[in-house]
């Protein structure tokens, strides 16, 4: 079984999907049919919100509400730049946008003024002296390169202005550290004007230590909103961070944010979105939510990082669904490409919680979770019963060439089952080669492998290869009564060997479709179970099931075996 520790390289998970899956796959094939599976069966558009405010009590009512929202909310249905995914001859990929960031990381450097060294300034290096008032008077008012050398620099925290890169000589040879004194709720790193909003910032070559240690044994270690980080972008538009590891913070290792967090409803997003941002490289661990998240803001490509081993201390302990990368609350156009995670909750979540817009338009390209109690979870929180209102903006998530080994239960978060994928409220969701592979002494509780559920509408599962779940119960569920999951469709799938039920479409699912299916199991219950007469299923394989299809209560078995 594979083990990914804090120091794994995640400029190798390309290679290291590859071997997993072991499939040489045509990587902008195998995007380009994701793209058109999602253009063909894309039956669900954004609803755009009424008036926040329908009445003139409660205008009155809500009128300090009123003011921070008039001051900090937008609509979510503002125009944004999106685009295509890009792949060039060598196997990268990148989001069409990235050109522009190219072209904006050429006037970055165009306008640096001056490369200076902190150590110039003061700053010591040596871990014991406070360097803070020499990385303030080295970074000035920006268009400064400041370089870093190697060493342990003690810091009460960094605020970067426009115009500026902050260099160093590579992880684990440039530690920048939070001093002791620091408060809980300081960031490490943040641009300087979180209000007005900075643009054109580089960081890159070095380990930010939040130091967490310093809060000794308190329950939580972060205060509110998107303070407790070690590298928080917050309204920042045009920035990098590349080649940065980020170890133990309080709250996230990575924050890319709007000014603040927004919870004004769903269909409204808070305003000073960061814009254009590229995450390379970078790697965390210890951190007491997230390793990289993201809120409110657009066009975001997170690339070849690894996160694992929260504390999860941010959260009451046992309720800590601290996620490796987490693409949140009014989030869009986020690509995630050749990633990795271990030991989180979730390793990838894309989500919102219930009283803000949800993450929307997100592309996964290559991603590994090994280890993770929930490798992929896709909600909306707040809005997956009957009875909760439906999600305004849970839509449209493309994942292709993912691998999911091993889930398992975590004290992150007590009690909560593993699961390879959940997909709950997200309307226009494609799966396209998919490879989980499972622990087969492993206990999973006769719980399923994929959960499709809560409302979901327009999944497509194509490509998806299944093996060594035997402790499980389903492989695929779709599930069924009052909340049931719809419009749902299960193609070129392989299963070896596995849970005791191969696919299992509950009741009330009234648009399911299953073609293309290879299984064999041994002396397992079903192969395919659907409680609707109304569910398609073409071209099967069954084999080594006592029931190899059930439709409505009636048995049969596929023509051809």
């Amino acid at each position: 079984m594979i083990y990914l520790d804090k120091n794994h390289d995640p400029r190798k998970n390309r290679a290291l999907i590859s071997q997993v899956t072991n499939k040489k796959l045509d990587i902008k094939k195998a995007v380009k049919e994701t793209d058109e599976l999602f253009h063909q069966h894309n039956k669900y558009e954004f609803q755009h919100t009424g008036d926040q405010y329908r009445s003139i009590f409660l205008f009155i009512k809500k009128l300090p509400k009123f003011l921070a929202d008039l001051v900090l909310t937008s609509s979510n249905n503002e125009p944004s730049i999106s685009s295509e995914t890009c792949i060039n001859e060598q196997g990268d990929i990148f989001p069409g946008w990235k050109s522009l960031l190219d072209e904006e990381y050429k006037n970055l450097i165009n306008e640096i003024h001056s490369e200076v060294n902190v150590k110039d300034f003061g700053a010591a290096g040596d871990g014991v002296t406070d360097d803070t008032e020499a990385f303030r008077k080295a970074l000035g008012n920006g268009r400064v390169k400041v370089y870093v050398p190697e060493g342990v620099f003690i810091t009460k925290g960094i605020t970067l202005p426009s115009w500026t890169c902050l260099v160093g000589a590579g992880k684990g040879l440039t530690t920048i550290k939070l001093h002791d004194q620091a408060p809980k709720g300081r960031r490490l790193v943040t641009n300087a004007n979180h209000w007005r909003g900075n643009h054109h910032i580089l960081v890159e070559g070095m380990s930010l230590d939040w130091n967490a240690e310093r809060l000794g044994p308190t329950s939580k270690t972060s205060t509110w909103g998107n303070h407790s980080s070690c590298l928080t972008y917050a309204n920042v538009s045009f920035g990098w961070v590349k080649d940065v590891t980020g170890i133990n913070p309080g709250l996230h290792c990575f924050d890319v944010s709007s000014t603040l967090y927004n919870y004004s409803g769903d269909g409204y997003r808070a305003r000073g979105a960061s814009k254009y941002i590229w995450l390379d490289n970078l790697n965390g661990y210890g951190f007491g939510d997230d390793g990289i998240t993201t809120h409110h803001s657009d066009n975001i490509l997170i690339s070849n990082s690894h996160m694992c081993d929260p504390s999860g201390r941010a959260h009451d302990k046992g309720f800590s669904n601290s996620n490796g990368i987490e693409v949140d609350d009014g989030s869009r156009y986020v690509w995630l490409v050749n990633n990795s995670t271990a030991r989180c909750f979730g390793g990838v979540e894309i989500k919102a919680h219930h009283n803000s817009s949800a993450a929307a338009d997100v592309q996964i390209i290559g991603h590994i979770s090994v280890n993770d109690n929930r490798s992929y979870n896709f909600r909306h929180i707040g809005h997956h019963k009957i009875t909760d209102p439906e999600s305004k903006t849970a839509y449209n998530i493309r994942a292709t060439n993912l691998v999911a080994i091993a889930p398992i239960y975590t004290d992150l978060y007590a009690g909560s089952t593993p699961r390879a994928l959940v997909v709950s409220a997200y309307k226009n969701v494609v799966i396209n080669h998919f490879t989980l592979i499972g622990d087969p002494g492993y206990d999973y509780h006769k719980n399923p492998v994929i959960a499709i559920q809560y409302r979901a509408r327009n999944v497509v599962l194509n490509n998806i290869t299944i093996k060594d779940f035997k402790k499980a119960g389903t492989d695929i569920k779709v599930f069924g009564g009052d909340n049931h999951a719809d419009q749902v469709q299960i193609r070129n799938v392989t299963i070896d060997h596995s849970a005791p039920k191969a696919i299992d479409i509950g009741s009330r699912v009234e648009n399911a479709s299953i073609a293309n299916i290879k299984v064999a199991g041994d002396n397992a219950l079903f192969g395919i179970k659907a409680e609707n007469a109304k569910t398609k299923i073409t071209k099967v394989v069954l084999k080594g099931y006592k029931v190899p299809i059930s439709v409505a209560g009636k048995e049969f078995k596929p023509p051809h075996e």
